[in-house]
C-alpha cells in the first residue's frame, strides 16, 4: 500500500511541479511578449516609410516615364501636322489633270473669219511701171545685159515715184552693170573662153563653166570640143536632156569623141540613160 501511495504522491508532485513549471513558462512568455511588441511596432512604423519612399520613387519614375511619352506625342503630332503639307503636290497634280481634262472636253472655238478689204487697184503709173519692168526683166533673163541695163534706167527715170517697182529695178540694174563689167574683162576669142570654161569645170564652178562654154559657142558654133565641154558641164548640173543634146552635137561633129565619153567621169550622170548607151556604145552608121 505504501508503494501505491508513494506513487500517487509522486504523480501529484510531478503534476504540480509540471503545472508550476508551465505557469512559470507562461509568466515568462507573458513577460517576454512586451519585449517583442516594440520590435513589431518599429517594423510596422518602418514599413510605411519604406512604402512611402518606394511610392515616391515609383511616382518619380512614373512622372519621368510619363514625361517622355509626352515629348514623343508632341513629335508625333508635329509630324502628323507636317505630313499633309507634303501631300500638296499630288493634289495640285490632280487639280491640273482635272483642268486639262475639262479643257480637253471643251470644244475648240473656231476663229471668226475677219473680213478682208478688197485688194487695192493699181494706179495708172504703177501698172505702166510693172509693164516696163517685165520688159526689162525678159532682156535680163536672156543674157542681154546691155539692153536690160538701158531699159531699167529708162524705167527709173519715168517711174521713180513707184517705190516698190523702182527698188526692184535698181537691184537688177546693179546686176546688169556688174555682168557687163565682167564681160569686158573676159577674153574675146573662143579658144580663150573654152580654156576658161575648162578651168571653172575642174574647180567645180559649173555655172561659170557653162557660161564660158556658151560664150565660146557664140563665137565658134561648130567647135565639137566646146559642145563636148558644155555637155559635161550640163551633166554635172543635172540637166540630162540638154547634156544629151550637146553630146549628140559634139559626136556628130567629131565621132571619135565617143571613146573619150566612154571613160569621162563628168558624164557619169548620163550613164543610166538609154539614149547615152545608144549614142556612145552603138556603131556609127
Amino acid at each position: 500500500m505504501s508503494s501505491s501511495l508513494t506513487k500517487g504522491l509522486r504523480r501529484s508532485t510531478s503534476r504540480s511541479s509540471a503545472k508550476k513549471a508551465s505557469a512559470k513558462n507562461a509568466k515568462r512568455a507573458v513577460k517576454a511578449k512586451p519585449a517583442t511588441k516594440p520590435k513589431a511596432k518599429r517594423a510596422a512604423a518602418a514599413k510605411p516609410v519604406a512604402r512611402k519612399t518606394a511610392g515616391k520613387s515609383r511616382a518619380a519614375k512614373k512622372t519621368v516615364t510619363a514625361k517622355r511619352p509626352t515629348k514623343t506625342k508632341k513629335v508625333q503630332k508635329l509630324a502628323a501636322k507636317k505630313a499633309p503639307a507634303k501631300k500638296v503636290a499630288p493634289s495640285r497634280v490632280k487639280k491640273t489633270q482635272k483642268v486639262a481634262a475639262a479643257r480637253a472636253v471643251r470644244p475648240i472655238p473656231r476663229p471668226v473669219p475677219i473680213p478682208q478689204p478688197p485688194p487695192r487697184q493699181p494706179t495708172q503709173d504703177e501698172s505702166a511701171a510693172l509693164v516696163a519692168f517685165e520688159r526689162a526683166h525678159k532682156e535680163f533673163v536672156r543674157g542681154r545685159f546691155a539692153e536690160s541695163r538701158n531699159q531699167f534706167r529708162i524705167l527709173l527715170d519715168k517711174f521713180s515715184q513707184v517705190s516698190e517697182v523702182a527698188a526692184r529695178a535698181r537691184t537688177y540694174l546693179a546686176i546688169s552693170e556688174a555682168r557687163l563689167r565682167t564681160e569686158s574683162m573676159l577674153p574675146k576669142d573662143a579658144d580663150s573662153l573654152y580654156d576658161r570654161g575648162v578651168i571653172e569645170l575642174n574647180r567645180g564652178e559649173y555655172v561659170a563653166a557653162q557660161e564660158m562654154f556658151e560664150r565660146a559657142l557664140k563665137r565658134e558654133p561648130e567647135a565639137a570640143h566646146i559642145h563636148y565641154g558644155l555637155a559635161a558641164t550640163r551633166a554635172r548640173l543635172g540637166s540630162i536632156d540638154l547634156a544629151l543634146e550637146s553630146l549628140q552635137r559634139a559626136v556628130d561633129l567629131q565621132p571619135n569623141l565617143r571613146l573619150r565619153a566612154q571613160h569621162d567621169h563628168d558624164l557619169n550622170p548620163l550613164r543610166n540613160d538609154p539614149d547615152f548607151d545608144r549614142l556612145i556604145f552603138s556603131n556609127p552608121a
